[in-house]
């Protein structure tokens, strides 16, 4: 007689499965709509004075490499790899409400996975994307099923995933076959593959990192969108009361944090091309998954738009940080994790809903909320 965990693991491997191959079928179309959605909302919630912002940053995101130095081009890039892994946290954190605080796990795991494709079997970093994904996603299953399995899965999910990225970091350093201290070296990719040498062609990396941050981008809109993204706000929010109303906050928290590995994955194998070497020390490092955090609590806790202000306001800080470095001819190892921690306490202080909110309503990029004694008397009925 077959064990009732095998059956339950057989069956549910082959609804995940057929759920994922669906998934993949439909996701042209859903992009689509998610673009169309995403446009619609933004013209729908924006004044036109954000609307000519926002068009005006867009294209001069897009045409950046026709008309910025060399090195702008360079700190731009740092700043969306920054950003496609600030929105991936977002989503686990901000949205389904579980914190992480070693988000460098995923990202570093995504590199190795992705560098080791291309050594070891020849599969070039995107189309072994999904495969690296994958993996990374059931990284971030696996620990999340171990921690929400505990009386407090919050503070678990924090304490393991800082745990892991520290246990890699350390395991990574002391395994020759995966370079040791030194890291791995990856030659360029060939001609043949889908995409151009991206160390060697820093306009091509611009490109595809911000083809990768607004695919996020509008993907973590469509899922917010969906019943799923509901149900993660509804946990966030009350997690007893979703549950009396049928929300499985097991399912619902578990696929959270698999989503929000596997987008981080891209970040990870991106870095590792680019900059063609993985290492382990700052693919783990606590002060990247510091920066990821930061990010995301400096541009706005559970919006869309925060991690990516976040992300264009946080670089140019280690950028200078790096500079006053060179400059000074010293390498100042405690400086950044310092900044980062008055930064953070500031914001913290000052702006705790994040610099996209205030900057919005400061601005006039969005209408101001009118109040409810302004309201028809038959709106304020409605709206009580």
């Amino acid at each position: 007689m077959t064990p009732s965990w095998l059956r339950m693991l057989v069956t549910g491997s082959v609804r995940g499965l057929s759920g994922v191959l669906w998934w993949l079928e439909t996701l042209p179309e859903r992009f689509a709509h998610g673009v169309m959605d995403l446009v619609t909302e933004v013209a729908a919630t924006t004044t036109w004075r954000g609307r000519m912002v926002g068009l005006a940053m867009l294209v001069g995101l897009v045409t950046l490499p026709a008309w910025a130095e060399p090195r702008l081009v360079t700190v731009m890039i740092a700043a969306l790899v920054l950003a496609c892994a600030s929105q991936a946290w977002n989503l686990v954190s901000g949205f389904a409400g579980l914190l992480s605080l070693g988000h460098a796990l995923f990202v570093g795991l995504g590199a190795y996975l992705g560098a080791g494709l291309y050594l070891q079997h020849g599969i070039g970093p995107w189309p072994g994307l999904g495969l690296v994904m994958g993996g990374v996603a059931l990284v971030g299953t696996a620990l999340g099923a171990v921690a929400l399995r505990t009386g407090r899965p919050e503070l678990t999910f924090a304490v393991l995933t800082l745990a892991g990225a520290e246990a890699c970091r350390l395991g990574v350093r002391h395994l020759d076959n995966l370079g040791g201290t030194a890291g791995l070296v990856l030659p360029p990719v060939p001609s043949s593959a889908l995409l151009p040498d991206l160390h060697n062609h820093p306009a091509a990396a611009y490109d595809l990192i911000l083809f990768l941050t607004l695919a996020t981008l509008v993907l973590i809109r469509a899922l917010l969108r969906s019943g799923l993204g509901y149900r993660w706000r509804a946990v966030r929010e009350n997690p007893a009361a979703a549950a009396a109303v049928g929300v499985n906050l097991f399912r619902t928290r578990l696929s959270a944090m698999a989503i929000s590995a596997a987008l981080t994955a891209p970040a990870g194998v991106f870095l590792a091309f680019f900059s063609g070497a993985v290492v382990a020390d700052p693919l783990f490092s606590a002060t990247r998954s510091m920066e990821i955090v930061l990010c995301v609590v400096t541009g706005g806790l559970g919006t869309v738009l925060g991690p990516v202000v976040g992300a264009l306001a946080l670089t140019p800080v280690d950028e200078g940080l790096a500079w006053l470095a060179q400059r000074f001819n010293h390498p100042m190892p405690g400086l950044t994790p310092f900044c980062y921690g008055l930064l953070l306490v500031g914001m913290v202080l000052f702006r705790p809903a994040g610099l996209w909110p205030w900057l919005a309503h400061r601005f006039g990029l969005v209408p101001e909320a009118r109040p409810v004694s302004a309201l028809p008397a038959r709106a304020r009925t409605e709206r009580r």
